[in-house]
């Protein structure tokens, strides 16, 4: 199975016909419905069903071009790290990360980095810790900011000294605005929109029972739109959409109070790139101060 061969068959997966994707890599329509039929019999499945005006994939195709993107990610990576020798510092830094203010630390040490050297590229993948922990698994992350547990065997890690407060995102006509926080009881047989994430681990048991989920959300943006349509209210980390005077939405944060600490995990067997290596060196002596903004 040769790459070319790959990238063509991604170029068929993104442009949704033949012959589209022919004028896209310059081939010749015959030319290239030939290589796709070899990689079939190579492969010996049938990646393609063939429509009038677009090709849908099989379930085998759909297998090949989840891999074969990543394949791609790989060498995309390998190419900047191997650059960053060869040449003055560049490439890319991959960082997957949840939604959170502690974000701003991250963005904050790549500036100075960036500053310096001006041909580094960040790259931000948003998803929950299962998600992350995958995707840095196989190699395509350098690094993933977490809250929840994760195993120190596996994973160097580094945690700040930030904390992410928990609370409850709810409509200004909510009755629960008029508190200044909010109690778990509070929330009892309320509908609730919670992380995919988190979830509900964050109450224990005899305060799960008395919860009523209504939906889950994986980008807090998603569930402030649920929030305004008043499908429930929102558990999240505060300050990460608008609850302004001049929003329909407001925060509460929970009591007792609960927070989590962020950390940033690599991998325990990988080896860092002249640039993650900057950036961890750099964010190292810099977690134990407050985050501005």
């Amino acid at each position: 199975m040769e790459f070319r061969v790959l990238q063509y068959f991604l170029a068929v997966t993104r442009e949704g016909n033949i012959s589209a994707a022919a004028q896209s890599l310059h081939l010749s329509q015959p030319s290239l419905s030939r290589q796709l039929r070899d990689l079939e019999e190579e492969l010996g499945v049938t990646l393609f069903i063939r429509g009038k005006r677009r090709i849908e994939l099989t379930e085998e195709g759909l297998i090949l071009r989840k891999r074969a993107s990543e394949m791609m990610q790989l060498v995309e990576l390998t190419e900047s790290e191997i650059s960053e020798v060869k040449n003055d510092i560049a490439g890319n830094l991959s960082i997957g990360a949840g939604e959170s203010r502690s974000m701003r630390r991250v963005t904050a040490v790549f500036k100075e980095l960036k500053d310096q050297y001006p041909n580094i590229r960040l790259n931000i993948v948003s998803g929950d810790t299962e998600d992350l922990k995958d995707r840095l698994d196989r190699g395509l992350l350098d690094f993933a900011l977490i809250f929840t547990d994760f195993d120190k065997e596996a994973y160097h890690y580094l945690t700040s000294s930030d904390r992410e407060i928990f609370g409850v995102i709810m409509r200004r006509d909510c009755d629960l605005a008029a508190k200044d926080v909010v109690t778990v009881k509070d929330l009892y047989h309320r509908p609730l929109i919670v992380s995919r994430a988190n979830g509900l681990q964050l109450f224990n048991s005899a305060q799960v029972r008395h919860l009523r989920i209504a939906a889950t959300y994986n980008l807090i943006y998603n569930a402030s739109l649920m929030v305004e349509d008043g499908i429930g209210c929102a558990i999240s980390f505060d300050q990460l959409v608008d609850t302004s005077e001049r929003s329909p939405l407001c925060f509460r944060p929970l009591s007792p109070e609960i927070s989590v600490k962020p950390t940033l995990i690599w991998k325990r067997d990988q080896k860092l790139s002249v640039i993650s290596q900057l950036f961890i060196d750099r964010l190292g002596k810099q977690a134990a101060e407050p985050i501005n903004g």
